[in-house]
């Protein structure tokens, strides 16, 4: 037989089962979307379950007295009394693990036979999920399970939009929104969808959730396909009658069976120490066995001849050899020193622990009827033995309930001051109303601004219109535009219509470029009412910065550096907004570049993101937003009693230094005992050296006991003391002064890193506070495999940054 093709690209042609199926048995791709995600089958489990069960040493140890004690010369015990309680330890094992597995093969039938509705021979049929295969043309409805990664064709929408939730898979709330390319949106009755050909060309299967390259291919057309046009498997469909699309990953090869592998199984501290107890008791048993024999040998060769008529030796004289059978013996008969239940009574114990947790009233939360759930009994004791927290600021210190408050708008603050006394009531004040009531030019360019550059899309439930965002802070920002009279109506493909105080405008919206976490910011392109090509952005203050004309600098840059920082001491979140004329024909020249970045199946990041430089600069400095996220209930109670058990909390953001700062000391992470704090701000491997030396001689310095120390580093400086990863060492390379490309982590390079990596991590083990702001997920990662590395140290990860560690 032939060996099987490598995938490195999936082929998928829509209404032609023939080809997709000869594709499949090409490459050996999953047949069809069967899911197994159970342990064992009925002829695997007792063989597995066993050599599992023996790969812990006490349960080997005690496998082979009992072969030792089945050998008459040696023992003197009868195999039962080891017998015994060894199977009954293996069946209880057993039988936990096959009940445990036995729910997993129950729960994957009931998931393989769920019903899904499929497009086969022109008419709509109802299959199960587990037959459902690559290309199928399937139809989701709303409140239904997702049963395959699909790319939308077309939805029950007037522009091809559809809602999804993703709590399954990132664990985020939020409804997130998907779209169909314009150019099938209209693939709506029954013939037209089964006479639709094409082929998707695209990434091979994979567990990037986040991201998704390919290309539909229609005649002699091509079209790009992103995450947008995506749905996956786990989602479920919300606030959209049906969405129909084409499969292109099933069962195994969908990414949120790639993400889910095999479990780690993860020890405990005190797993490893029961291990090395359990080995030293041995080496101790093993010991005394040897000296035992060795006496035993002595007095054999000495006076055993004595004893011959009492003791039946089976013919056996030869001292050494009697030695050599009784180290055996002595081991059986000393086998106590390792007690078979030390396993089973961690266990139990662990069980009575997590009982206790589900049970514990102080942890239940009256306000959502939610009781705590201790979901594995493995990890219990950790808790209690915790040196590190790192946590999230959004939605874990914070309520992730975005408000309005504050703008900076021509050199202007507008806005109220936050009152946690009241309900919020809207953040326009006098001098805003008035303001707007006279139509000043700048004021509304920024709500203008607002309404347009987004990807919220307006629902109407119960007579009421609601701003359905992927994120709190865009959904602030619109709802902000509207209640200052520029409301957002509604959103296509081609156009965006909003309301300027009461008079309909359309724009027709040309290319939207998304934001992610490298670039921080995103951008829309579109054509006003007059013509004009506009390009409008938001981002984050340093990322926009720079993008900023000559002129636009020289004119705003002060006074809105001042403004930001004062929203900052305030611990307000804050964006920068800028917009840019085009010009036709760079506009032109522009497109035919970015779309054929669009399309390339090859370094498509990349080629987009060089792409969206080009355009991405030269702005008009429009204003800049500042929005409230109030803290959660008990934060700061939390956090000092965190610190009174001596544990260092670390909090990782993307906030910027004065607002991280702030938040900081209303929680009281940073208190007034940390005057003044360690703050670590280079731009280079020297500053940041420099800095972090500077902090370790004020730290060696104090005299005072009760002093306290806080460090604050931002994430431009500490790229300088993460450590590269193997990959990154034997692969990243840069240009040397000549223009020549070369290996970027040179030995006397890396030899440089460790030493500012071990001075930080001295700092930091002298800091019962660390601020880590404008970092990056993968930063967040990074942060917590240093630490956990270098200290050897318990840590627990909390909110979203548990899902940038993990």
């Amino acid at each position: 037989m032939a060996p099987p093709v490598v995938e490195t690209e999936r082929h998928v042609f829509i209404n032609n089962p023939q080809r997709n199926i000869a594709r499949t048995k090409e490459v050996r791709s999953c047949k069809n979307n069967h899911i197994v995600t159970s342990k064992y089958s009925l002829l695997s489990f007792l063989p597995r379950n066993l050599f599992e069960q023996f790969t812990r040493l006490a349960n080997a140890y005690f496998l082979v007295l009992l072969i030792l004690q089945l050998i008459k010369q040696i023992s003197s015990l009868s195999p039962v009394t080891t017998a015994v309680p060894l199977v009954f330890v293996l069946a209880v094992t057993a039988v936990k693990d096959g009940y445990d597995d036995f729910k997993r093969h129950k729960s994957d039938r009931q998931i393989n036979n769920r019903k899904a509705t499929v497009l086969r021979d022109g008419r709509w049929s109802e299959i199960t999920w587990s037959n459902v295969v690559v290309g199928d043309i399937i139809r989701v409805h709303n409140d239904k399970p997702v049963p395959a990664d699909f790319v939308i064709l077309s939805t029950s929408q007037e522009h091809g939009e559809c809602f999804i939730e993703t709590a399954d898979l990132d664990g985020e709330t939020n409804l997130k929104i998907r779209r169909s390319l314009p150019q099938t949106k209209r693939l709506q009755s029954d013939s037209d969808l089964a006479n639709f050909k094409g082929e998707i060309k695209c990434e091979p299967p994979n567990n990037k959730l986040h991201k998704y390259q390919g290309t539909l291919f229609v005649g002699n057309e091509q079209y790009p396909l992103d995450n947008d046009a995506l749905v996956l498997r786990g989602c479920i469909m919300r606030n959209t009658a049906q969405t129909t699309g084409v499969v292109i990953f099933t069962g195994p090869d969908t990414k949120l069976m790639q993400n889910s592998g095999r479990l780690r199984f993860k020890r405990t501290h005190m797993d490893l120490t029961l291990n090395r107890m359990v080995l030293t008791i041995f080496i101790i048993l093993i010991a005394i066995c040897i000296i035992c024999s060795v006496l035993s040998s002595v007095w054999e060769h000495r006076t055993g001849e004595d004893f011959q008529s009492y003791l039946i030796r089976d013919d056996v004289t030869d001292s050494n050899l009697i030695a050599f059978l009784n180290f055996f013996s002595y081991i059986i008969v000393l086998n106590t020193l390792v007690p078979i239940s030390l396993y089973i009574s961690i266990e139990m114990i662990r069980l009575g622990q997590s009982m206790l947790i589900d049970l514990d009233v102080a942890m239940y939360h009256k306000e959502t009827n939610t009781p705590a759930c201790a979901r594995t009994t493995t990890l219990n004791e950790e808790l209690g033995q915790i040196d590190y927290i790192f946590s999230d600021k959004t939605g874990t210190l914070t309520q992730n309930v975005m408000n309005f408050l504050k703008c900076s708008i021509g050199g202007a603050i507008y806005g109220k001051e936050a009152d946690n006394t009241k309900a919020y009531d809207g953040f326009i004040d006098d001098t805003l109303k008035a303001a707007l009531d006279r139509r000043q030019d700048d004021v509304s360019r920024f709500f203008r601004l607002l309404a347009l550059c987004h990807t919220v899309q307006p629902e109407v439930i119960e007579g009421k219109v609601v701003f359905q965002a992927q994120s709190p802070d865009e959904k602030a920002l619109v709802e902000a535009a509207r209640d200052a009279g520029f409301v957002f109506e509604s959103r296509t493909s081609e156009h965006v219509n909003i309301l300027e105080h009461g008079k309909p405008v359309q724009y027709e919206l040309l290319h939207i470029i998304e934001f992610n976490s490298t670039r921080k910011r995103m951008s829309m392109i579109m054509r006003s009412p007059e013509g004009q090509i506009m390009i409008f952005c938001k981002g984050a203050d340093n990322i926009m910065f720079e993008r900023l004309s000559e002129a636009s600098r020289a004119a705003d840059m002060a006074g809105l550096e001042e403004h930001l920082h004062t929203f900052a001491k305030d611990g307000l979140r804050t964006l920068v907004l800028a917009q840019r004329e085009l010009s036709p024909v760079f506009y032109e020249a522009w497109v035919r570049k970015f779309k054929a970045a669009e399309t390339s199946l090859e370094d498509r990041d990349e080629k987009v993101a060089e792409a969206a430089t080009e355009v991405e600069c030269e702005f008009e400095l429009v204003g800049a937003s500042a929005i409230e996220d109030k803290l959660q209930f008990n934060v700061p109670d939390t956090i000092a009693n965190l610190k009174a058990a001596n544990i260092k909390v670390w909090v990782l953001t993307g906030d910027k230094q004065e607002t991280a700062i702030n938040i900081g000391a209303a929680c009281r992470l940073l208190t007034n005992e940390m005057d003044p704090l360690l703050i670590i701000n280079g731009d280079t491997l020297e500053d940041v050296h420099a800095q972090i030396v500077k902090a370790k001689e004020e730290i060696d310095k104090n005299t005072d006991p009760d002093r306290v120390f806080g460090l604050v580093i931002d994430g431009p400086s500490l790229v300088f003391p993460l450590p590269p990863d193997e990959r990154e060492v034997k692969k990243a390379v840069e240009r040397d002064a000549s223009g020549e490309l070369r290996l970027k982590w040179t030995p006397e390079r890396l030899a440089e890193q460790r030493k500012v990596e071990d001075v930080f991590v001295e700092v930091s083990r002298h800091c019962q506070a660390v601020v880590c702001c404008r970092v990056s997920p993968l930063q967040k990662s990074q942060v917590v495999k240093l630490i956990k590395q270098r200290e050897g140290a318990i840590t627990l990860a909390i909110g979203d940054g548990a899902n940038d560690v993990s």
